[in-house]
């Protein structure tokens, strides 16, 4: 049996696939279609398998983004006041952690001073010998 005499699988799919379509395709169609006269739009719709409802809903898509683009304030966005807060909150870690830093060692220090003091009051305690005023 050559592979010319095969007959096609009978099976339907479950479920039919839709198809879906970039922004890049839609806009390279859309733009061809427009070019076109009468008949070679019937050919390019015939060549990609489309329907005129696909294209006129493209169409609507376009221009629908076109408005929300212009509708858009120019400039920058406003910034988050989010990110404002997280970035004075950093500074205020940075900051206290500084502070926390400078108190432990003026503890370190208190201890060590304690110690020496400690030290030396057990070396000078009076032996009983010397008079005390």
């Amino acid at each position: 049996m050559s592979s010319t005499n095969q007959v096609p699988d009978p099976e339907v799919p479950a479920r039919a696939q839709t198809r879906r379509y970039s922004a890049a395709y839609k806009t390279k169609i859309l733009e061809e279609y427009e070019a076109l006269d009468k008949a070679g739009k019937g050919s390019l719709l015939r060549r990609e398998g489309l329907y005129t409802s696909l294209i006129a809903a493209w169409r609507s898509q376009r221009d629908q983004a076109v408005k929300e683009a212009l509708a858009r304030p120019a400039g920058r966005p406003p910034a988050d006041t989010r990110d404002k807060e997280l970035a004075r909150l950093r500074q205020r870690v940075l900051h206290l952690e500084g502070e926390l830093g400078k108190a432990r060692k003026v503890i370190d220090i208190q201890g060590k001073l304690s110690d020496l003091l400690g030290e030396l009051a057990t070396d000078s305690q009076p032996s009983g010998s010397e008079p005390t005023p």
